[in-house]
């Protein structure tokens, strides 16, 4: 798989795992709806059940900007699978044109977007490196 056939993987992907460093170093990994746009990832916080409006990605990133982001394929014809992983620099977004554009993406992406889109606050990754790996 070449990398424009691995883009095109990872925007049609309805989920990816990101993974952060928090405070004692420690690896964090959460799923995570998200759109891509060139090598920018837009993911935010919102309206499903959480636990704390407290995120600890969000925490994690403002400390150890550095994430991982994992958007894999799985069938049981193992001829089929397929993964990409993403690194980069995070930063957390809490308003302004950024914020409103990755809500926009995500809205496009996903029905239950539209009737309450996110409200953020917003992870924005600039992705650094394009990894990619496929059976077939």
């Amino acid at each position: 798989m070449d990398v424009a056939e691995a883009r095109r993987r990872v925007a049609g992907a309805p989920v990816a795992r990101l993974a952060t460093i928090d405070e004692r170093g420690r690896q964090h990994l959460v799923p995570i709806c998200f759109a891509v746009e060139g090598d920018v990832l837009y993911s935010a916080v919102d309206s499903k059940p959480k636990q704390t409006t407290r995120l600890q990605r969000l925490d994690n990133i403002r400390l150890h900007p550095a994430v991982t982001v994992l958007v894999d394929h799985y069938e049981d014809d193992w001829s089929r699978l397929w993964w990409v992983r993403l690194r980069g620099a995070a930063r957390v977004v809490t308003g302004g044109p950024e914020l409103e554009h990755g809500v926009a993406l995500l809205v496009e992406k996903y029905g239950q977007y539209r009737e309450r889109p996110p409200q953020g606050p917003a992870i924005v990754v600039r992705v650094e490196e394009w990894r990619v790996w496929s059976a077939a």
